[in-house]
């Protein structure tokens, strides 16, 4: 992924803590040349020094197979996105775009079947956990597991490089900044509303830095 040095990151706290908050990802591998991608809910696992990603995708699906073919993977994840327009700079200039994006690169690899239950037992509990009546897997009938466990593959992508980005106008003037904060929230789309909060809170955590 190409990085200008102004929207580059390499907190690897911060990186991590993207993912967790942005963990509908795509998985792209390649097969006999040819690019092919899946989109999915993916976890981060950290055992020692190592993380995964982790995930599970339907057995129909023919990507699967290449992950132990193919020489690596590519994961990547987005945050909030928004057209900025040069008209709210202060000087003439073009318009462009604001973006978060990670890219994770690693070997892939298919988990065992006791592997793949604890992965959606962690997966089920972060997402039912807070709800009033949790789908839980040990709520879950032994039947009804067994016949959805046939139907679908685990896997896990050891990490092996991180690219990250958060493209959020910092090569902007401190003017220019706060007229394309306070221009994202007269937006009426969510996106653009998403960034100026984003673009707001980074502000606010420079200023204490």
């Amino acid at each position: 992924m190409y990085i200008p040095k102004y929207f580059k990151v390499t907190n690897v706290d911060e990186i991590w803590d993207f993912v967790q908050k942005n963990s509908f990802g795509t998985i792209v591998t390649t097969e006999q040349g040819k690019p092919i991608a899946t989109h999915l809910p993916l976890q981060l696992i950290k055992e020692g020094d190592t993380y995964y990603i982790t995930g599970h995708m339907a057995f129909g699906n023919p990507q699967w197979r290449t992950f132990e073919t193919c020489e690596g993977a590519l994961v990547m994840f987005q945050g909030p996105h928004a057209y900025i327009s040069s008209s709210w700079y202060e000087e003439e200039n073009v318009p462009t775009w604001n973006y978060q994006a990670v890219h994770v690169y690693g070997t892939a690899s298919i988990l065992n079947e006791e592997e793949l239950k604890q992965d959606l037992t962690m997966l089920l509990q972060k997402y039912e956990k807070h709800r009033k009546n949790p789908v839980l897997w040990d709520k879950l009938s032994p039947q009804l597991l067994e016949k959805q466990l046939k139907g679908i593959v685990g896997f896990k992508i050891k990490v092996q490089e991180i690219q990250a980005t958060n493209k959020l106008s910092q090569n902007r003037n401190e003017e220019d900044y706060h007229n394309i904060v306070n221009k994202l929230y007269e937006e009426k789309d969510l996106n653009s509303q998403q960034m100026a909060q984003l673009m707001e809170r980074k502000l606010k955590k420079d200023k204490k830095a």
